[in-house]
């Protein structure tokens, strides 16, 4: 079966995986990891690509970027060839390094761009490696809580969805990759289910097939969700923003979120503003009622059946 073309878009989020030949190493000293460095560098000057996160393994290497007009397979032949040649230098060997062509997902960045680099920095971890992330030395997370400096890596796309001030985002960040600790290997984040390049919903994919991004004809607004959800469970709308963890009413955030996303009304971040929530705590609620959801059939229904509401009154108003 012939290969599927890479998918170029744009401003598109990539999670990028290169592995091993045999899953041989593909680091072998601490200068192998600078030349590494080196060179994303120099493509990010020359290719024009944004590194949100990396974390390079003994064997292979994840990447988060952002492409610009360039596409991603260009600058990424260029990585693996130069670095191939730099390893067959200095360990005067020969032949391949990686293992085929690399392997690369297209992310719908508003909805899984934080959970991406969370699962990223927390490679080492989910391998045993270490407990802790902050003790890896070889990714981007030390970076992103100012222990160090690489001017190649963008932090203020994650960073500001969790608070305006420097310090006040890293630890708001600190919290959720802790949040992430227990999460495991996470098969979406290496193969997408409709189309494996392509992680996102219906309305991520339809934008990926017309390469352009254009705004629904038919979109609720965030108080049309909030005023469902809220009547639907019986909760006050100034709850959602209060302290506490009422079932009820945390539920009720974690459904206006997922409508929210799943219509395209508003992003995770606007959705915090509206409930007194931080994007993390967000996303990480998102993400419990999402898992439910998979185990609770009746969940699931109630869900899809509030989305089904929210449609036929916006086809309604359409008429």
């Amino acid at each position: 079966m012939a290969r599927k073309p890479r998918i170029h878009i744009p401003g598109g989020v990539y999670h990028v995986m290169l592995r091993g030949n045999g899953g041989e190493d593909i680091f072998f000293s601490d200068e192998d990891y600078g030349r590494l460095y080196l060179l994303l560098q120099a493509g990010a000057r020359r290719f024009r690509y944004r590194v949100h996160a990396f974390c390079c393994m003994t064997n292979h290497l994840h990447l988060v970027l952002q492409v610009s007009d360039i596409p991603l397979s260009q600058a990424m032949q260029n990585l693996s060839f130069r670095y191939t040649q730099w390893i067959n230098r200095s360990r005067k060997r020969r032949g391949h390094l990686f293992q085929g062509r690399f392997k690369a997902l297209l992310v719908d960045g508003d909805s899984y761009l934080l959970e991406l680099v969370r699962y990223v920095h927390l490679n080492p971890v989910r391998c045993g490696m270490i407990d802790d992330p902050v003790e890896y030395p070889w990714s981007s997370y030390r970076v992103y809580l100012g222990e160090g400096e690489l001017p190649w890596l963008t932090t203020d796309w994650v960073l500001g969805q969790f608070a305006a001030e420097c310090s006040e985002a890293r630890r708001q960040y600190v919290n959720f990759t802790m949040d992430g600790l227990d999460e495991g290997y996470r098969n979406d984040f290496h193969r997408g289910e409709s189309d494996s390049r392509v992680l996102g919903d219906d309305r991520f994919l339809e934008k990926v097939a017309d390469e352009t991004i254009l705004p629904r004809a038919i979109r609720p607004k965030l108080e049309d969700i909030v005023s469902l959800v809220c009547r639907e469970n019986g909760v006050v709308q100034g709850q959602l923003a209060n302290a506490g963890q009422q079932r009820l009413v945390s539920e009720s955030r974690a459904l206006i979120a997922w409508l929210a996303r799943s219509t395209d009304a508003a992003t995770l971040t606007e959705v915090g503003e509206r409930c007194n929530r931080d994007v993390g705590t967000m996303s990480s609620a998102l993400r419990r009622l999402e898992q439910r959801a998979l185990q609770d059939a009746a969940l699931k229904h109630r869900m899809e059946n509030l989305k089904r509401v929210l449609t036929e009154r916006l086809e309604i108003l359409e008429a």
